[in-house]
């Protein structure tokens, strides 16, 4: 197995695209699996389709399910921030696609996503090994 470590910033940005730089790790990597995980309580990877609007419809659809306000017995840290560590119940914070070749069989508009509501925690690392086979 193959491992790296991405530094991902999400500073402003809680939608964060990283598909080029999955396929630049698994390029040439042959057939296999990638999987792609994020070690954080309060962060998620997901597959969608960016640069359409989509990035802006998860944040509100995210924001109305997890009002970051004062209902939550989780209380530390800004106002809200219990919403932060249900996030990951939601998005999960890791998933498993199919290589072959050197290269991600995603579908057609699917991009891998980072995706982090926790503004007080824009330093993100996302792990992505690729398994051969």
């Amino acid at each position: 197995m193959r491992t790296a470590v991405l530094d991902v910033d999400t500073t402003g940005v809680p939608v964060v695209d990283i598909t080029d730089r999955a396929e630049g790790f698994v390029r040439g990597g042959g057939d296999g699996l990638l999987s792609v995980f994020a070690p954080h309580a309060t962060a998620g990877v997901a597959l969608m389709e960016t640069q359409s609007g989509s990035e802006a419809d998860l944040v509100d659809a995210l924001e109305r399910l997890l009002p970051r306000d004062g209902r939550y017995r989780h209380r530390h840290g800004s106002p809200g921030h219990g919403a932060d560590h249900l996030l990951p119940a939601l998005v999960s914070p890791s998933l498993t696609i199919p290589v072959a070749a050197g290269r991600l069989l995603l579908g057609t508009w699917q991009r891998v996503v980072l995706v982090s509501l926790n503004t007080d925690n824009p330093r993100r690392r996302v792990r992505l090994s690729l398994l051969s086979g």
